[in-house]
């Protein structure tokens, strides 16, 4: 059995302090990071303006491909707790990524009208959907682990935690920031095959480093016992080969799943109903009083998440096929592409990030910071608010019938503040509410939310979709009021969910029964 301590960790300090293995994370994360959102904003644009799809249809693979990704880490964490190590998962999960990041970038031919059909280049588009789904399962192995190693790194009463984790996460917003303006320009200006290319590279980087930079981890990231990982499964081979051939034929499946979004939207409901089952039967028979009443919270603040990522997930959708249809895209004297807008996140990361962190805990020392369920209401209503920016936006077009691009600026600002009044703290109300048993349980149910949110995303975003001519609105005026009507309704939705949340707040303040 390997052990889980990191050797010397106080003395190991040669990343700013910390220990070099944070580095390795730290690179192999901004990169793996960079790769998927350097392919993210341009998917949807990429099927319409490409490969002809109409709005619905490109939705529906961008809603089904981004649910699985979000539901697939559960799986590739279980595994790599119990049988394949942190290493293992995240190397085949690296290489899984590039093969999908570097399939993506064979765009095939570009899809013609002839008459009234829309001809396409169906192999290519066989090897893009086999492509996603690689990707999908390589998310899965590589995303939750490589966080658990950074953890690792760590004794458990090392001061230097917090910061630590703080430096990592700001390598997943410097990757996302690259990505959108780097292969958001690329795709768009010089030809999808180079965006979704320069993911692949990335990604590519990302695993070099990983494997190069072992002697870091000082054995950190190996399985927690070998003879188990090496004992013969059914299939007659032994278990890590077994992993690895199921994760293939996972990957068959997803391809599949992928062009029939009907299975994928059957397939989470199905998942969402037996977790809910589940979880009833477990409060009301396993749980005493105190228990049953933070769990029930904790549920009801899960559920109000998926509202939350339901909005904020327009940014994929929705509104980059506003940005590129209906919108002047220049601000502050730079012509950005739809897709580069997809960075203003991660830059509103990096500006609020440290002031939230400072104003939450100015306001705990008054003794006047929000309660989490507080917390949450405020992200969803600011959800809301981004969708009131461009509606006042598009109610005010220049001569052109364009909308100002620093009306989306604004909408990201307040869709990302709403992110730092959730995000930081979900995952830490799941540890704190949670009965210790079923911790793994609830966590699963926080991510399969967040998948399922995707999924409601994309259908919202249909609301929404017009018939474009070779991915171009023909009728400006048209694809605006259609826009605007989806936004308002958005902007209804998250200022309602909030009113709600907000007035059940002292409630479930008293069912958390003093968890702050």
């Amino acid at each position: 059995m390997t052990d889980i301590t990191a050797p010397n960790s106080a003395t190991d300090s040669g990343f700013f302090g910390h220990p070099k293995g944070l580095f390795v994370c730290f690179s192999t994360e901004l990169w793996e990071r960079f790769s998927f959102y350097g392919m993210k904003y341009l998917l949807l644009l990429y099927l319409t303006k490409y490969h002809l799809f109409s709005d619905a249809g490109g939705l529906d693979v961008l809603g089904s491909y981004a649910a699985l990704v979000y539901a697939s880490p559960v799986i590739g964490g279980l595994l790599a707790d119990r049988y394949l190590g942190m290493r293992k998962a995240v190397i085949f999960g690296g290489v899984l990524l590039v093969l999908g990041h570097l399939g993506m970038a064979m765009e095939g031919e570009q899809a013609h009208r002839v008459g009234d059909d829309i001809v396409r280049d169906e192999g290519a588009l066989q090897v893009f959907y086999f492509s996603l789904a690689l990707i999908v399962v390589g998310v899965g192995f590589l995303k939750p682990n490589i966080s658990t190693i950074v953890g690792r790194l760590y004794s458990a009463d090392d001061p230097r935690r917090d910061s630590g984790f703080t430096i990592f996460y700001m390598g997943i917003n410097i990757g996302a920031f690259a990505a959108a303006l780097l292969c958001g320009y690329l795709g768009e200006t010089l030809g999808w095959a180079y965006g979704f290319g320069a993911a692949g590279i990335g990604m590519i980087v990302g695993l070099a480093t990983f494997i190069g930079g072992q002697k870091h981890l000082h054995g950190l990231a190996e399985p927690r016992d070998l003879e188990i990982l090496q004992a013969s499964s059914p299939l007659g081979l032994n278990r890590e080969l077994t992993i690895y051939l199921c994760a293939i034929l996972g990957v068959a499946v997803i391809w599949k799943m992928l062009q029939f979004h009907a299975v994928v939207g059957l397939t989470l409901n199905l998942m969402s109903l037996s977790v809910l089952c589940g979880l009833a039967w477990f409060i009301t028979t396993r749980c005493d009083s105190i228990e049953r009443q933070r769990m029930i919270a904790l549920l009801v603040l899960t559920m109000s998440t998926v509202v939350f990522w339901a909005l904020f997930e327009q940014g994929a959708g929705s509104m980059t096929l506003f940005a590129d249809r209906v919108m002047d895209r220049t601000i502050f004297g730079m012509n950005l592409t739809a897709a580069q807008y997809g960075s203003l996140n991660a830059f509103f990361i990096f500006v609020f990030a440290p002031l939230f962190a400072w104003l939450w805990t100015s306001l705990g020392r008054r003794g006047l910071e929000p309660s989490t369920p507080v917390k949450f209401a405020l992200g969803i209503a600011q959800a809301g608010l981004g969708f009131g920016a461009l509606v006042w936006g598009a109610a005010n077009p220049d001569n052109a019938g364009l909308v100002a691009g620093y009306w989306m600026v604004l909408a990201y600002m307040l869709h990302t503040t709403g992110e730092l009044c959730i995000s930081p703290v979900g995952l830490s109300a799941v540890t704190r509410l949670a009965v210790p048993s079923v911790v793994g349980v609830m966590m699963g149910a926080w991510f399969l939310a967040t998948a399922y949110s995707e999924f409601v995303a994309a259908q919202l975003s249909k609301l929404a979709a017009i018939e474009p001519l070779d991915g171009s609105a023909t009728d400006l005026a048209a694809a605006l009021q259609s826009y605007t009507s989806l936004f308002v309704d958005l902007l209804y939705i998250g200022l309602g969910a909030a009113a709600l949340l907000l007035l059940l707040s002292p409630l479930l303040k008293k069912m958390m029964h003093g968890v702050h």
